[in-house]
This record gives structure tokens, sequence and C-alpha cells, in this order.
């Protein structure tokens, strides 16, 4: 299995999930065999300005199969899901942990992402 988690830096394993999805420049790609990480890649995300179904398709090509996200919008996650990727909200903290927890079906996510998100953008301190 291939997770892919959109990273706030390019330390892989070691960055923090990035809260907004659509503006991370850097995907970690994680390689799952079992229960166990077998290998990670950072790549960077290859264009500045994207439209509606570009970072789904940019994901896809890097096999990914699942994604691990704090915030997404519906859009996106319709384009992923009609590209067979399954995708989960809420998740946050370093990439290593909640893959961790993901393998092992105990992650923990914000049910309340959407209105955190939203509070950051009426406030103006989206990070």
């Amino acid at each position: 299995m291939r997770i892919v988690v959109p990273a706030e830096d390019e330390k892989g394993l070691e960055s923090n999930v990035s809260r907004h999805f659509g503006r991370a420049r850097y995907f970690v790609f994680v390689d799952i065999d079992g229960n166990e990480i077998k290998g990670s890649e950072v790549v960077e995300v290859p264009f500045e300005e994207h439209g509606p179904g570009d970072l789904p398709n940019f994901v896809k090509e890097h096999d990914g199969e699942v994604v691990l996200a704090y915030g997404m919008g519906q859009k996106a996650i319709g384009f992923f899901n009609q590209l067979g990727i399954e995708v989960v909200t809420g998740a946050y903290g370093p990439i290593k942990d909640v893959v961790r927890a993901f393998i092992e079906q105990v992650l923990e996510v914000d049910p309340h992402w959407k209105e955190k998100i939203e509070e950051e953008k009426e406030s103006g301190h989206i990070h």
C-alpha cells in the first residue's frame, strides 16, 4: 500500500501534516507492507498553480492509494474518490505517527477541522 501525506516541509516522515492540502509544497509517499513502513519518498509538487484535479492526478501518477490529510475540500475528495484513492481528513501531527496510527487502525482525527479552517480564513491566519 502507498499512503500519501501533504507535508509542512521536506523532512519526510519527520515532517508534520500540512493543515492546508492544496497549499502543501511537499508530499510524503510512504510504502507500507503488512504493518511495516518499508520506505518513504518526499516529492515536491511540480507546479506553482494548480486547478481542480491536478493534485489528485499527481498523487495517482505516484501510485498513491490512501491520502491522509488535515483539511480538504469536497471537490478534491471527489476527484480522489473517482481515481479510486481513499481520503482520510482530520489527520494531524508528525507524519510518521499519523501513518503508524493509520496502519494500526488507531488514527485519531480532528472532527472539527472544517470549523478550524473556516475560522483561520475569517481571521486571516492561514498557515
